[in-house]
C-alpha cells in the first residue's frame, strides 16, 4: 500500500521495474484457469452425476456438447462485446455469470422429470458466459503486449488451460469424496467470484488508463504496437471482412481440428482412463492430470519458441511453422496412444500429444491479434467459434463412435484431423489481411 501512494503522490518516480502488462497477462492466466476448471469439473464428476440423474453416457454427451454449443455461438458476438465495452468489464460480468450458473447445476432436483433439460440449460448458459474470455483476453493482448512480446504473452495466457484443467481432476475428487459433487461446483463458483473481484482491481482496457503504468513502460509498449491499433479512430473491421478473408479461414478451419482434439481431453479422458483403461477412480485423477499438466508447459513454451522465430527468421516460421509442427506431432502421439497396452504408458503418450497440440496454441492467437487491431476481439471470436464448434462435435461424436467402432477410433478421428489442422497452417500466409500492407504476427 506505501509503495501504491507513493507512485500516486509522485508520478515523476513511476519509472519503476515494475511491468504492469506482465501482471495483466498473469491475471488473465488465472481467469483462464478458473474458466477451465468450470468446465472441467463435469468430466471428473459425470459419473456421480449420471448416477444421480440416471444418464447414459451418450446423454452425458449431450450435456457436455451443449456447453460448448453455447461457448462456440456466443464466441463472435462476445468478440465484438469486448472490442466496444472494453475487457475489463465484460470479463468481470463474465466471471459472476460462470458463477451463477455452476452453481445451478446443484440445485436441479434428482426427481425432477425434466433433469436432462435444466442441465442442458445450466450447461448451455455457462458456455454463453465463458465465451467472452479469450476473445476479451486478445483485446489485451492487442492493446497491452508488443507484438514481439504475443507469443509468450499468449502461451502465459493458454498454461491456465493446462494448470485450471489439471489441477481440476484432484480437487474435484476430494471434495466429492469428502462431501459430495454439489459441493465441487459451489466450490467452482466460489473461486470464481475472487477472481473476478481482483481482475477488476487490477485491469484497465489500456496502459494509457493503468495509474501505475510508467512512461518507459508506456513507450516499450507503443513502440511495439503498430499504431493503428492504438488509435481509436481507426475503423474496426465488418463481418463480411473478416469472414471472406482466406488466412483467417484457414486458420479458423484449422482451429476446428484443434479444438475437436482438445475436447476428448477436456471431456473424455478422465472416463475413458477409468472405464476403458480400468484404472481406479483416485488413478484416474492423478493420470487425467498429465495431459493438462502438458498443455500448461507446451503453451508458453510454444510462445516463446513463436517469438524468437518470428524476430530470427520471420512470422511464416514463427508463427505458421509452429503451429505445424505442433499439431503434426500431436496427430502422431494421439495415435500412437491408442496403441499402447499399458494405461499408464499411454496415458504418457497421449499427454504428449496434447502438449504438443498446445505449442500450436499462442500462433493461433497471436495471428488474430495481428489481424484483427482494434478488432482482434471479433476477429479471435469467428475463429475461436470454429474451435468450440470442433469441440462440441467430438463431445458428442466421441462416444457414439467409441460405442460402434471403440474408443481407439473415436482417438485416431481426432489425430487425422490435427494432421489436416497442420496442412492448413502450412497454406496461411502471414501476409496482408483484410485489406492492408501490414505484416500479421
Amino acid at each position: 500500500m506505501t509503495t501504491v501512494l507513493r507512485w500516486r503522490l509522485a508520478p515523476q518516480n513511476r519509472d519503476t521495474h515494475l511491468r504492469i502488462r506482465w501482471i495483466i497477462i498473469a491475471s488473465i492466466f488465472l481467469i483462464s484457469a478458473v474458466a477451465y476448471l468450470d468446465r472441467v469439473n463435469i468430466s471428473i464428476a459425470a459419473r456421480a452425476i449420471a448416477t444421480s440423474f440416471r444418464l447414459s453416457n451418450v446423454q452425458l454427451g449431450w450435456i457436455f456438447s451443449s456447453f460448448v454449443l453455447g461457448y462456440a455461438a456466443s464466441q463472435a458476438p462476445a468478440g465484438r462485446i469486448a472490442d466496444a465495452i472494453g475487457p475489463r468489464k465484460v470479463l468481470t460480468a463474465a466471471v459472476i455469470w460462470w458463477a451463477v450458473f455452476s452453481a445451478a447445476i446443484t440445485l436441479i432436483p434428482q426427481s425432477a422429470t425434466n433433469a436432462l433439460l435444466l442441465l442442458i440449460a445450466a450447461r448451455f448458459s455457462l458456455g454463453i458466459g465463458e465465451a467472452v474470455v479469450y476473445p476479451a483476453s486478445n483485446c489485451i493482448v492487442a492493446r497491452w503486449i508488443p507484438t514481439e512480446e504475443r507469443g509468450i504473452a499468449n502461451g502465459i495466457i493458454f498454461s491456465g488451460v493446462g494448470f485450471g484443467a489439471g489441477v481440476t481432476p484432484p480437487l474435484i475428487t476430494a471434495i466429492m469424496i469428502g462431501h459430495g459433487w454439489r459441493s465441487a461446483f459451489w466450490c467452482s463458483a466460489a473461486i470464481g467470484l475472487i477472481m473476478g473481484g481482483i481482475w477488476y482491481f487490477i485491469a484497465r482496457d489500456s496502459p494509457a488508463e493503468h495509474p501505475l503504468v510508467g512512461s518507459s513502460e508506456r513507450a516499450v509498449i507503443e513502440r511495439g504496437i503498430p499504431q493503428d491499433s492504438l488509435s481509436a479512430t481507426d475503423r474496426r473491421f465488418s463481418w463480411k471482412e473478416i469472414v471472406t478473408e482466406p488466412n483467417i479461414l484457414a486458420v479458423t478451419l484449422s482451429y476446428f481440428a484443434y479444438g475437436y482434439a482438445a475436447y476428448i481431453f477436456f471431456s473424455w479422458f478422465f472416463i475413458y482412463l477409468s472405464e476403458v483403461r480400468q484404472l481406479n477412480l483416485r488413478e484416474s485423477s492423478y493420470y487425467s492430470m498429465l495431459p493438462f499438466l502438458a498443455m500448461a508447459t507446451g503453451s508458453p513454451l510454444g510462445g516463446w519458441i513463436s517469438d524468437r522465430l518470428t524476430r530470427r527468421r520471420g512470422p511464416f516460421q514463427g508463427r505458421c511453422g509452429i503451429a505445424a509442427i505442433g499439431m503434426g506431432f500431436a496427430a502422431l502421439f494421439i495415435a500412437l496412444g491408442t496403441q499402447v497396452a499399458s494405461a499408464r504408458v499411454a496415458s504418457v503418450v497421449l499427454a504428449a500429444g496434447a502438449g504438443s497440440l498446445y505449442l500450436s496454441q499462442s500462433s493461433f492467437w497471436s495471428f488474430s491479434a495481428g489481424a484483427g487491431k482494434r478488432s482482434a476481439g471479433a476477429v479471435s471470436g469467428f475463429m475461436n467459434m470454429g474451435g468450440q464448434i470442433g469441440g462440441a462435435l467430438t463431445a458428442s461424436t466421441s462416444p457414439f463412435i467409441a460405442n460402434h467402432f471403440g474408443w481407439t477410433w473415436s482417438f485416431l478421428v481426432a489425430a487425422v484431423l490435427c494432421a489436416g489442422g497442420a496442412i492448413l497452417w502450412l497454406r496461411a500466409a502471414p501476409e496482408p489481411l483484410l485489406g492492408r500492407k501490414t505484416q500479421v504476427t
